[in-house]
């Protein structure tokens, strides 16, 4: 597994090629954008994504789908909203017996799929495992400790995989709930936002820490209904990563949500944004599989409303507070 090819040129596509390496793994960071791919290999830093961070020599960067021929073992690391055509782009290269880790989260738009269906449709046989819990980029690139999941179909793989992939600053503990992990890193993007409305329209810690628990209490709920084990949402990829994205000033979810509440209007934010705020993108998704599942989630819902169904700030905080729909109370 010494070749580990990284698709995604990202800030967290770089900080998990920054592990592979620091595994001992000879990893290989694939972007779209030859401005990274040069810069990376010449100036041995992601300037655009991770700046401040020095890069390996021997850690490369490559323009080219076909350089994946080769790999041991590909991350996958586009937005979740590219990941279908990224896995076109390099289905008829990667070879049908490595193993794919899902470093995405997300659901993506029009179909709710989560990113391990969205894969499986165009690698039929690779073994598949899902990256999640909490872990911003910049922590992981500046050896700061992390604790995340690797959920796997096959828990011996996932094993193998977070035995090789750890150090001691980066430990990746083996799963074998894949939609617990998927349904968790995906949806506490949602309650992230709705933090960052309640901060910003300054409606105090108690409606903030409420927020949090209701949301994890409607994420375990849906992720239940579709075949997750509760237990999942206790741990790393469950409160651990909405209680990061949710409270810390680097999510961009949370930051997001913020503006929202201080009175930015949502297309002035969506026209000025500079980075792909997921949780948008997630709502849409997440409000199709709890209809289909019939699972109440009345912040899912009410963010959902306020982000695409037209309805005001005033409307979603009255509705985000009618406390008689709230499950957890």
């Amino acid at each position: 597994m010494k070749s580990v090819f990284v698709l995604g040129g990202g800030a967290w596509g770089t900080a998990l090629a920054l592990c592979a390496f620091r595994a001992g793994a000879l990893p290989t960071i694939w972007s779209i954008s030859l401005d990274e791919v040069e810069t990376i290999n010449n100036r041995h830093e992601n300037v655009f994504r991770l700046p401040g961070i020095a890069l390996d020599p021997s850690l490369c960067a490559t323009i080219e789908p076909d350089d994946a021929s080769k790999a041991d073992l590909v991350i996958l690391a586009p937005p979740a909203q590219f990941m279908r055509s990224t896995c076109e782009t390099f289905k008829s290269v990667i070879k049908p017996n490595v193993p794919l880790i899902i470093a995405s989260k997300g659901i993506e738009r029009g179909s709710s799929l989560l990113m391990s269906e969205v894969v499986r449709d165009s690698f039929p046989k690779n073994p598949l495992l899902v990256l999640s819990g909490p872990s911003f980029a910049s922590d992981v690139a500046k050896r700061l400790p992390t604790a995340v999941t690797l959920a796997g179909e096959d828990l011996s793989i996932s094993q193998r995989i977070s035995d090789f992939l750890s150090t001691k600053t980066f430990r990746l503990s083996p799963s074998a709930d894949m939609i617990g992990a998927q349904v968790g890193g995906a949806c506490k993007n949602i309650i992230a936002i709705a933090c960052g409305i309640a901060e910003g329209h300054e409606l105090g810690d108690n409606a903030r820490s409420a927020i949090i628990t209701q949301g994890l209490s409607e994420i375990a709920h849906l992720g239940c209904q579709m075949g997750a084990k509760f237990e999942t949402f206790l741990g790393l990829s469950g409160v651990g990563d909405i209680t990061l994205t949710s409270l810390s000033s680097q999510s961009r979810n949370k930051s997001f949500g913020f503006a929202l509440g201080k009175g930015t209007s949502l297309d002035e934010l969506m026209a000025t944004k500079k980075t792909l705020t997921e949780g948008v993108h997630t709502v849409e998704g997440t409000k199709d599989l709890a209809q289909k599942h019939q699972v109440n989630m009345p912040i899912t819902f009410a963010m959902y409303d306020l982000l695409h169904g037209g309805k005001s700030m005033e409307t979603f905080i009255e509705d985000l507070f009618t406390l008689s729909s709230w499950e957890v109370l």
